[in-house]
């Protein structure tokens, strides 16, 4: 009887793994399609609900963390790649999320990060830049500039900052070219926020491109906007 009992409850607590493990893949898929309709993104982007079990977080309304990695986005005619937000403490209704409503979903912090790449930093590069690579928080460029009719090749570094505008670019140490060139070589990258309605504030160059990121407190789902 023992051994029946053994193997009743294992299949019991097989069965509610099992279950909770469905309803968290369709809470998932819906929060997805809610994401891509309202902000009519090309794609369903991926969900991540955290925590086990997620029945108990669901019946509260209270999840510890969900991530949605959208992909693309566009902000200010420039195309970001791998655009991912992190939600902390997010309060969700199942009665809303079963009736496919996103107003009442907010998190308590928001943190999206994307990469810039280098492709959409060279375009908004001065001409005569030639090539861009990253050189420790900072960047190496190579360029051929014409100053007061003279032809100049050299190579330097420039610095990264996040502004109102986007991201300023400015020379910190430049070789081969007057001191009359270094204002050609600033530039700045029309990125300044992330789908959060946050102001950019960490960025890294990494092979890929500029990784930035930024945090924001009390984010609705809606701020996840799709900008043109």
């Amino acid at each position: 009887m023992r051994k029946v009992l053994v193997v009743l409850l294992i299949l019991l607590v097989g069965g509610a793994v099992a279950a909770d493990r469905l309803i968290l893949r369709g809470a998932e898929d819906e929060i997805g399609r809610q994401v891509a309709t309202q902000y009519q993104l090309q794609r369903d982007p991926d969900v991540k609900i955290h925590g086990f079990p997620f029945l108990t977080q669901a019946f509260a309304g209270r999840y510890e963390r969900i991530d949605v990695a959208i992909g693309d986005w566009r902000e200010r005619d420039v195309t970001v790649h791998d655009v991912r937000v992190e939600m902390r403490g997010v309060n969700a209704p199942l009665s809303d999320i079963a009736a496919g409503r996103s107003d009442n979903v907010t998190a308590d912090t928001a943190t999206a990060s994307a990469v810039i790449p280098y492709a959409a930093i060279q375009r908004r590069a001065p001409q005569g830049v030639k090539r861009i690579a990253p050189r420790g928080d900072n960047l190496e460029i190579e360029a051929s500039l014409v100053v007061l009719g003279r032809q100049f090749d050299g190579t330097g570094e420039v610095s990264l900052k996040p502004t109102a505008e986007g991201i300023a670019i400015s020379p910190v140490s430049i070789g081969g070219f007057p001191a009359g060139a270094l204002a050609a070589l600033r530039w700045t990258v029309p990125v300044a926020d992330l789908p959060v309605g946050a102001r950019i504030s960490r960025i890294q160059p990494t092979p890929e491109g500029l990784r930035v990121s930024a945090t924001s407190s009390n984010v609705k789902l809606n701020n996840l906007r799709n900008r043109s």
